[in-house]
């Protein structure tokens, strides 16, 4: 199963924000210590412009603690701890962090150092790779490790380049946290956020603002989640959505594997193919950018909408599998229940081919057109331009006409055609023991009584839902029963069953669990139904 793997990311997520909300500035500001002149070439003092105030010039290098600055001439305020370099600044942290800059004020008591003019940061990663922060105003607090800009800077390591207006980086956490006009650039995407926080080290972007994700291969919407720079992997939240050619993929949470085009959606998922007029819904969907492969479990539907009036369809699973550039094929699995305006069904299963305008039901279909009920073991439904061509019922074809609540036409047979014209059935055609039942009517509507026949084959012309003309061959039997000598057990022919109560009535009708009766399961004998 795919859910635990997402169970297992979003406790992963959950882990990284934490860590991302606990690496605030340790507030604890240990004793200040003294910051010392190491070496100068020139030393002076003005006691007219500040008492305290001296003057160093030529190879200035200061340093407190395990800190070192460096600059072409400084003034030192030594009651205060303090200092401002000019020229050539450097300041060193050990041997893994360097910031360069034109300007620099440091306040010992406060170990934060003020960086200011074309500054540039520093950090030597365990990998020997450098991570560099560019900037015009740096601030860097040494007693919590952390450099933070707020006039726009920009972080780049090996993997990125990141920018934004507010921003700030630790090196001993290697976090980057970025706010406001957030730029992402990778050779393969570029990200656009309003919050992003980002790890060096691991190359994972965390999202948690507005964000938007730009490549070759499509367009990523999301508010919420990471993103795998490194790998090229992330899970997406809080409805996020995938765009890619024709593709749309929606969901809840989604993980995204950019490198394979594979999706998988949990919760509330859509997926659209715009082209061939497609969407899949249900509570999971996986979906393959290069084979244009897709599945929908859970709670699942589909909506074909090629042929003009959209079919919705509800199945325990919906395939959609590519044929070429213009066509595919749509298979739903077990417990199919489906609604168009001219046509409903039931079945176990179902396939739609938008290449031949073929939709085949297997399983115990039964398929209804006004007030006409069509079963058998299989059912080809054919379309053209939009509408029902023709239905074939192959096997054990039952079709049945209500005329009110007591009274069916009923015709049954090896094999059933029925032709299609403006929505409605216009010519029948059954081959194979045929057998029928029907009532001819006078013209104002009255019954003369029930007809029936058996034979190797029968033909019927409609008009207005009623029997212009009918042909049965050859040497068929036939038997009219008047309507008051009628008995309640010769109105029905051997294995008729009335499902109208399994029909589908709407689009939203089709997620109704509606089971046969019991009275209403067919009994199988020798491998058929009776």
């Amino acid at each position: 199963m795919t859910v635990p793997k997402s169970v297992h990311l979003l406790v992963w997520l959950l882990v990284s924000v934490g860590r991302v909300f606990s690496q605030q500035p340790n507030e604890t500001v240990p004793a200040p210590t003294k910051v010392y002149l190491e070496h100068a070439d020139m030393q002076a003092f003005d006691k007219n412009i500040n008492a305290d105030m001296q003057v160093f010039t030529g190879n200035v290098c200061f340093r407190h603690d395990s800190s070192f600055m460096y600059c072409d001439s400084a003034y030192f305020y030594e009651q205060s701890s303090s200092l401002e370099a000019f020229g050539t600044v450097r300041m060193e942290q050990g041997d893994t962090l360097f910031v360069y800059g034109n300007y620099l004020f440091y306040d010992g008591n406060t170990q934060l150092a003020r960086v200011r003019e074309n500054v540039r940061m520093e950090n030597i990663q365990s990998d020997s790779s450098i991570v560099t922060l560019f900037t015009d105003s740096l601030n860097y607090d040494r007693a919590a490790n952390l450099g933070y800009y707020f006039e726009g800077g920009m972080i780049v390591d090996a993997q990125n380049e990141l920018s934004s207006r507010y921003g700030r980086y630790s090196p001993g956490t290697k976090q980057a946290v970025f706010n406001d006009d957030v730029q992402l650039e990778n050779p393969d995407f570029t990200l656009f956020s309003d919050t992003l926080h980002y790890y060096t080290d691991t190359k994972i972007a965390v999202i948690l603002g507005p964000s938007v994700i730009v490549s070759d291969s499509g367009t990523v919407h999301t508010s919420r989640g990471w993103y795998n720079t490194a790998e090229n992997k992330s899970l997406l939240m809080d409805r996020s959505q995938i765009l890619s050619g024709n593709k749309i993929l929606t969901g809840d949470s989604i993980l995204y594997n950019r490198d394979t085009g594979i999706g998988e959606a949990f919760g509330n998922i859509v997926m659209q193919d715009t082209a061939q007029k497609v969407i899949l819904e249900g509570q999971y969907g996986y979906s393959e950018e290069k084979t244009e492969y897709a599945y929908a479990t859970d709670s699942a539907r589909c909506m074909e909408y090629s042929q003009g009036d959209t079919l919705y369809a509800h199945a325990d699973k919906f395939e959609v599998i590519p044929i070429d550039s213009t066509a595919h094929e749509i298979k739903a699995w077990y417990n199919v229940r489906f609604y168009r305006k001219d046509i409903q069904g039931v079945c176990d299963s179902m396939q739609f081919n938008t290449k031949d305008s073929i939709l085949y039901m297997y399983t115990d279909p039964v398929l209804w057109n006004e007030q006409y009920q069509l079963s058998g073991d299989t059912i080809l439904v054919y379309m053209k331009d939009s509408t029902i061509d023709y239905v074939h019922v192959i096997r054990y074809a039952f079709a049945i006409q209500q005329l009110d609540s007591s009274s069916y036409n009923q015709l049954k047979g090896n094999d059933l055609k029925a032709w299609f014209e403006g929505g409605a059935v216009y010519l029948i055609e059954m081959d194979g023991s045929v057998e029928t039942i029907y009532y001819p009517v006078e013209d104002d509507g009255t019954m003369v009584g029930m007809n029936e026949s058996k034979s190797s084959h029968l033909r019927i012309w409609l008009k207005e839902n009623k029997m212009e003309r009918l042909i049965v061959w050859p040497e068929p039997q036939m038997k009219l029963t008047p309507v008051p000598d009628l008995q309640p057990e010769q109105k029905t022919l051997k294995g008729f069953y009335w499902y109208d109560y399994l029909r589908p009535r709407d689009k939203d009708d089709i997620y109704r669990v509606a089971k046969r009766k019991t009275e209403d399961v067919p009994q199988r004998r020798s491998g058929r139904f009776q």
